[in-house]
């Protein structure tokens, strides 16, 4: 008797590495154990010299991405800390803005550290960003252009996002919300 192959399941990951000057995303579709770049690009928003209307335009261009490709979940690089406390500011709220755009088009959201992102994808927290393309051009069978580093970071998050949630270490429970997760670990409440 011959066995039914049942089709794999597919589903698509955005990654985004947020920037109030460039903003890096990715589309990673996913299928089985597949995995293809769908887009890769930047949003430029140097021209703009208020800081309100490139968050505006962090939000309409994510949602008009979300619309177009509809990813099932969204990785977003978290800041990591800087020197400067006004850049960090303006970095969190673009950060802020794109998980806002994803959740309200319903899009699960989860942020990693660079460090996070690097390691795996290299296996070196400190690795550099050449380093890190290489690498997702060796996986993923993708050229990456230099010009085009933001959004090289944003397939590694979420290239990371997606080896996260395959992961199969023992002991590992996905939550889907904050009292699940308190009621099987009841020393974190507080």
């Amino acid at each position: 008797m011959k066995k039914t192959k049942h089709p794999a399941e597919s589903y698509r990951i955005l990654g985004i590495d947020p920037g109030t000057n460039v903003l890096g995303y990715a589309v990673l579709q996913v299928t089985g154990k597949q995995l293809e770049a769908l887009d890769i690009g930047v949003v430029y928003m140097k021209h703009l010299d208020q800081h309100q209307y490139k968050l505006k335009k962090i939000f309409e261009r994510l949602q008009t991405i979300i619309t177009t490709y509809q990813p099932r979940e969204m990785a977003v690089e978290a800041p990591f800390y800087g020197k400067n406390p006004q850049s960090m500011l303006k970095l969190g709220r673009a950060q802020g803005v794109a998980i806002a755009a994803g959740i309200t088009k319903g899009v699960e959201v989860t942020e990693y550290s660079p460090k996070k992102i690097k390691v795996a994808i290299t296996g070196s927290g400190n690795a550099s960003k050449e380093q890190v393309s290489a690498m997702l051009d060796s996986i993923l069978k993708v050229k990456l252009e230099k010009k085009y580093l933001d959004a090289t970071d944003a397939l590694a998050v979420a290239l990371c996002h997606h080896y996260q949630a395959s992961s199969v270490l023992p002991g590992k429970k996905r939550y889907s919300d904050w009292s699940s997760f308190l009621k099987d670990n009841p020393q974190r409440k507080g």
